[in-house]
């Protein structure tokens, strides 16, 4: 088994140290880097390989949704999990919106971090689909207003395709999508990954930020 390379992006010195010690008592994984804040995360991030980056959100000179973003726009293919704080802070929409794979509050138990750190690597959405819905409800007043802009992403898809992006975009698992279609659930999983591909989305997170962005599924009311 390969080992996983974490990056920790905190500015208080003693989280990271406590993060530290989690990641390396692992057999499966290893620290591979920190910074202090938002701006030395993606300077060295351009010349460290990471498996998975462990990203705080309220940070000086350079957040972690600002971080996230300029990562993503660089091709930094590391996976990133958000941490914060406060339950359904407002970063947490914009960091998922800017690219970031999860979500996790910093007071997460230590084994629910790290089998997140794995599930996240293997590309599965710590955050499911009908929590990240809640969340974008939650921030709704944040979405843009009036008529969604022509969304490009969604013009190669199939009838088939945007049927299944709709159900993923409600919270449907592949199981549950595959019953209300009547098909197979690697019928489902085989939609899924075309969906991804097709619109350069990560995970299923990604696919349900892309369906309320197109106007595809509206905040709940």
């Amino acid at each position: 088994m390969s080992t996983l390379r974490i990056f920790i992006v905190d500015d208080q010195q003693l989280v990271r140290a406590g993060f530290r010690m989690l990641v390396d008592s692992q057999p499966d994984m290893e620290v591979v880097g920190e910074a202090a804040d938002g701006l030395e995360a993606v300077e060295r991030l351009s010349v460290t390989a990471a498996d998975v980056v462990l990203m705080d959100v309220r940070m000086p000179r350079l957040d972690g949704v600002a971080a996230t973003r300029a990562l993503t726009a660089r091709g930094i293919k590391a996976r990133i999990v958000v941490l914060t704080t406060f339950d359904l802070d407002e970063y947490v929409h914009n960091g998922l919106r800017a690219g970031a794979s999860a979500f996790l509050l910093k007071d997460t138990p230590p084994e629910v971090l790290l089998a997140a750190i794995r599930d996240v690597h293997r590309g599965e959405a710590v955050v499911a689909p009908s929590a990240t819905r809640r969340l974008l409800d939650r921030f709704a007043d944040q979405l843009p207003g009036g008529e969604p802009p022509q969304e490009p992403r969604l013009a190669t898809l199939t009838d088939r395709e945007r049927e299944v992006l709709l159900l993923v975009a409600q919270g449907l698992t592949n199981p549950e999508i595959a019953a209300r279609l009547v098909v197979a659930e690697p019928t489902v999983k085989t939609h899924v990954g075309r969906l991804l591909s097709k619109t350069g989305s990560r995970d299923r997170v990604q696919l349900v930020v892309l369906a309320y962005d197109a106007g595809l599924v509206r905040p709940a009311t």
